[in-house]
């Protein structure tokens, strides 16, 4: 199993690569594509618009969101297309690590002149604060559906 250092490192290398290749301002399906594409010829597991499933409180609800790229079941990648990223990119992302308890995220901005500015790295540090004798309704589990 590969660290998640290595796979960051090779996602951003290739973003790079296919950036510098096909310029900004794509529509972010462009770029999606062909990252997943790149990242399965080195060998990686990538999954494409993966379905998040989540359970509240008994309810399930299918397909809650869905993540842009999901490698090696590990690292999500968000992809964006925009003049530049704000805040809610970046909540997004989080909120996807968070419900799928994943502990690291990349937000990938394809539209901006240089990808320097366009690169954030999410870490999902978040320890639930409910003490284990609270009732059950506090609970938010999640799962991923398999495309």
């Amino acid at each position: 199993m590969r660290e998640i250092d290595q796979i960051s490192g090779d996602v951003l290398d290739l973003s790079v690569r296919i950036h510098r290749a096909l310029g900004p301002g794509l529509l972010e399906s462009v770029y999606e594509l062909v990252l997943a594409g790149k990242l399965a010829s080195l060998g990686y597991q990538v999954a494409r618009q993966r379905p998040v499933d989540i359970e509240f409180d008994g309810t399930h609800f299918e397909a809650a969101f869905r993540i842009d790229l999901l490698v090696d079941e590990r690292l999500l990648v968000e992809i964006k297309s925009v003049e530049q990223l704000n805040a809610v990119h970046g909540k997004q992302l989080l909120t996807y690590l968070r419900l799928t308890k994943q502990p690291v995220g990349l937000l990938i901005n394809f539209g901006g002149a240089t990808l320097k500015e366009g690169v954030r790295r999410i870490v999902n540090d978040h320890r639930p604060s409910a003490s284990p004798r609270e009732p059950n309704y506090w609970r938010l589990e999640c799962s991923t559906s398999q495309a």
